[in-house]
């Protein structure tokens, strides 16, 4: 347990530094060596999400959310993560269980960003063939 430790500590360290990409080569290398630690996976999604790995960073969430259907954090990262993406479809359902799970403000006004962003997406004349 002492490697993990000494891994995710590296890797907190260099996000905190302002080098995600850095951070996730310890953190991967955590996860792997403790696969159901939410907190390596925490810190591993967030730091695929700030390197903009957001392929990477949904895999570890969708991890998490097995791990906890009920944490709010995680919800709302991954909403945030599919949102960056522009599946707003599929990150309006995530937002919105975070926003019921954690009753944050915050994270509130983040649900009504996405549902104008979805409104403007349904409104907007499709391209023709």
């Amino acid at each position: 347990m002492t490697d993990v430790l000494e891994l995710l500590r590296k890797g907190r360290e260099f996000r905190a530094a302002g080098d995600p990409s850095s951070a996730a080569r310890y953190l991967v290398q955590a996860a792997e060596e403790a696969p159901r630690d939410r907190t390596v996976l925490t810190e591993l999604a967030l730091a695929h999400f700030q390197s903009a790995a957001l392929g990477k960073a949904e895999g570890v969430l969708h991890t998490l959310v097995e791990l906890d259907p009920s944490d709010g954090y995680t919800r709302l990262l991954l909403g945030r993560t599919l949102s960056r993406q522009s599946r707003n479809d599929e990150a309006l359902p995530q937002l919105r269980l975070a926003a019921a799970l954690t009753r944050d403000a915050e994270v509130e006004r983040e649900v009504a960003r996405v549902e104008a962003r979805v409104t403007r997406e349904r409104e907007a004349p499709q391209p023709s063939p």
